[in-house]
């Protein structure tokens, strides 16, 4: 088994200490970062993923794979910043205003960040100027919003309105999703995407950013 398998397959098992000391020997070693990360954590992320997607294992195991591929992400931080590392896209996420659930928006920010793409989490509770205000200011290419609640729903609309009215329409696309949204919800308040679970969000992002 290569160390990238290794690494991938200790992602898979949660197993975050492992996780860091293979990271550790490797840097030393001098084992390019960019491959340890690519090829052994995010690899091992986006199979839990998928197992996600296909009802094979749940949410706590995507939560302990998150913390063991974090783990590794964080003994690689230094290395990878001498690199210059480059994101592939970057996302503003957060739950809309009036919500205050996050445990799907988190899993929508694990699975973004596993496909390589940087993401900017507002929290919870976030208005619309801020979501959008956001994006321009980092240059963002997507906001994806979440909700719960059918009552914090009509947020999304004012997101939608809020992109068109900075003339942003196209340039930066509006995902959503959560419990209570579907794709005729998407339709009607004119966003770009919907996604029924985090990882099909994460892999329309990545899409949207290429």
């Amino acid at each position: 088994m290569s160390v990238y398998e290794e690494l991938s397959t200790l992602v898979q098992q949660g197993r975050a200490n492992n996780v860091k000391d293979i990271i550790a020997a490797e840097l030393e070693k001098g084992t390019n970062p960019k491959d340890l990360l690519q090829d052994g954590l995010l690899v091992g992320m986006s199979i839990i993923g998928e197992k996600f997607k296909n009802n094979q294992v749940y949410v706590p195991e995507v939560l302990i794979a998150a913390r063991a591929m974090q783990a590794g992400i964080d003994g690689l931080a230094s290395a990878l910043a001498s690199e210059n590392m480059e994101s592939k896209g970057k996302v503003v996420l957060g739950t809309v205003k009036g919500d205050l659930h996050d445990i799907g928006k988190n899993l929508v920010r694990i699975m973004l960040e596993s496909k390589g793409l940087e993401v900017i989490d507002l929290g919870v509770d976030v208005s619309a100027e801020k979501f959008v205000q956001t994006a321009i200011d980092e240059n963002a290419q997507v906001i994806a919003c979440s909700a719960l609640l059918t009552t914090t729903m009509a947020v999304m609309k004012e997101v939608v309105d809020e992109v068109n009215a900075k003339g942003l329409k196209g340039k930066v696309k509006v995902m959503v999703g959560g419990a209570p949204v579907t794709e005729d919800f998407k339709n009607k308040i004119g966003a770009d995407y919907y996604t029924a679970d985090a990882s099909s969000a994460s892999d329309v992002a990545l899409q949207i950013c290429q």
